[in-house]
């Protein structure tokens, strides 16, 4: 007959013998369960059990190797640790999880390393360029100095053009957020009229605080279609950020007006350079370009040039300026430089400001010049003698 206290404490099964299956258990157990009341009175005399425990010194002989187990979880044994067991936990390093980390860190700095050495490897060409060339530089708060050689007025890249060429700028009546609005595009020939413009901010507020560059907060480039009757002006703004110049175009045309200028903006400096179209009504006809000359004469003076512009890398251009006698003359500063270059592309009026270094080279004005791309081009020298300003200007074509 199966024993009350067993069958209502079933948890000392495993203390049993290989006879006590749990079938024998399990069989047991309705008969206690019927009447659940009388636990209670089954577990007065619990105090009994040690009682039956008493023989458990002698359970280990038939329970096999099961007393062994708690030994190999509190410690050590010469049999290898198995994984997944409950006992082989604390044979796992202590430093294992950081070791697990610090495996995978390093195998993510081996994967951007690769990538970054494929980059690089895929932009040698364009990094080897000589700084300031063949980019368009982002609008910025760095302010350009302006006491080395440098080009103003870049705004886009010239598309097909080589890595290295210049980029240029005017193209566009929007550039870097900002946006050039004329008040009045139609001109009488020959005649003065006022030219009026803004330049709107990103939220469509007239731009009103400009920096000083080479003496002038903006400099305006005015040029026919054709190349022909160039102009470098200085308009003045009013304090609604307008800004106006009596304007006289000689000639019936299409022309260019080309603002270059330092905008601040929201605390930054932006440096562009924006574009629009001017009309002159009347009977236009295109005058052919002079053939390409290394030597000019303007107002008296004869102007040369030294040095081959090209779109691999900058090229030094030496300026001299010499009297009707052919004696060389004293060149004076300008707008804070020594001479101002004007490059335009034929056709398209892509333009590029070049200032030059700031000391005279023997008496010559050099300056370091890159073309945006093959094609012909006018350059345009402003420089000043005896306080009096001239203008010269070359063909050049850039093979």
């Amino acid at each position: 007959m199966p024993d009350p206290t067993a069958a209502a404490h079933p948890a000392p099964e495993p203390r049993t013998g290989a006879d006590d299956t749990p079938a024998a258990a399990d069989s047991a157990a309705p008969t206690p369960a019927g009447p659940e009341p009388a636990e209670p009175a089954s577990a007065g005399p619990e105090p009994a059990e040690p009682a039956s425990a008493g023989p458990e010194p002698a359970e280990p002989a038939s329970a096999g190797p099961e007393p062994a187990e708690p030994a190999s979880a509190g410690t050590e044994t010469d049999e290898p640790p198995v994984l997944g067991s409950a006992g082989t936990a604390p044979a796992i390093p202590p430093n294992a999880g950081f070791r697990l980390a610090a495996f995978g860190a390093l195998l993510i700095v081996v994967l951007f390393a690769g990538y970054g050495l494929g980059r690089l490897n895929n932009g040698t060409a364009a990094t080897s360029a000589p700084a300031g060339v063949g980019a368009t530089p982002a609008p910025s708060s760095t302010v350009v100095d302006e006491s080395q050689p440098h080009t103003h007025g870049v705004s886009v890249p010239v598309p097909g053009a080589n890595a290295a060429g210049a980029a240029v700028g005017g193209l566009s009546l929007s550039s870097s957020g900002l946006t050039l609005t004329p008040v009045t595009t139609t001109f009488p020939a020959g005649r003065a009229q006022k030219l009026e413009f803004t330049v709107h901010g990103p939220g469509g507020a007239p731009v009103t605080t400009y920096a000083v560059v080479h003496d002038k907060p903006l400099h305006l480039i005015v040029i026919r279609r054709d190349l022909t009757g160039f102009q470098h002006l200085h308009p003045v703004m009013a304090p609604d950020g307008t800004w106006s110049i009596d304007l006289t175009l000689a000639e019936p045309g299409s022309y260019r007006m080309i603002a270059d200028f330092t905008a601040l903006v929201g605390g930054a400096q932006i440096a562009t350079t924006l574009g629009s179209d001017l009309t002159v009504a009347g009977n236009y006809t295109p005058v052919t370009l002079p053939d390409p000359a290394r030597a000019t004469t303007t107002e008296g003076f004869q102007v040369g040039y030294e040095g081959t512009p090209g779109t691999a890398a900058t090229q030094p251009l030496l300026m001299t300026v010499k009297d009707a006698a052919g004696k060389p003359v004293t060149v004076e500063p300008y707008l804070g430089a020594y001479g101002h270059l004007v490059v335009l592309r034929e056709n398209d009026l892509a333009y590029v400001h070049v200032h030059p270094e700031t000391r005279l080279i023997d008496g010559k004005i050099k300056f370091w010049l890159s073309a945006p791309s093959p094609g012909t081009y006018r350059m345009f020298l402003d420089f000043q003698v005896a306080g009096k300003v001239s203008t010269a200007a070359w063909t050049v074509v850039v093979s």
